[in-house]
């Protein structure tokens, strides 16, 4: 007896218990009940409806392509008219030049300015209480949404010249 207890007791040191604790998932998370199948739709109509979604999706970005490559080429034949009608093509160059080192530099000066401490967060708050003023002050009631596109008008008409 002595020998068949012990190949078991060999067999049950080597192999782990299924009855050994298994780690518990600690979770705030319910677990979900397992997935049933699909549901009891008929596959030839699944294939139907997939077939039909791909066609409609196929029809629409073909017709997108085409529409989009024609807009493109009369953006560039616009352009071409409009930059072969300036005559001081230096002056646009040099103002275009302007403005990207102008957005550069900006850009560096928004950084340097993030990276101080408590200055992004005061002048977060100075820009809410800003557009919170503008708020109250021009687009709350009506005269005064009246006010803004006057102005807005006499600014423009100042821009182009026309005052």
């Amino acid at each position: 007896m002595a020998a068949t207890a012990s190949p078991t007791a060999a067999i049950a040191v080597l192999r782990p218990s299924l009855a050994a604790p298994q780690p518990t998932r600690r979770s705030a998370m319910p677990l979900l009940p397992p997935r049933l199948g699909s549901p009891s739709f008929p596959t030839s109509l699944k294939i139907s409806l997939e077939s039909r979604r791909s066609s409609l999706l196929q029809t629409r970005a073909s017709s997108s392509e085409e529409s989009s490559a024609a807009d493109a080429s009369e953006l560039f034949t616009d352009l071409k008219e409009k930059w072969d009608a300036l005559e001081n093509k230096s002056t646009v160059l040099l103002y275009g030049g302007g403005a990207i080192v102008a957005v550069w530099l900006s850009s560096i000066l928004v950084g340097a300015v993030n990276s101080v401490p408590l200055l992004p967060k005061i002048l977060e708050l100075v820009g809410l209480g800003y557009t919170g003023w503008f708020v109250y002050r021009y687009l709350l009631f009506k005269s005064s949404r009246k006010e803004l596109a006057d102005d807005i008008e006499a600014l423009k008409k100042k821009i182009a010249g026309a005052e």
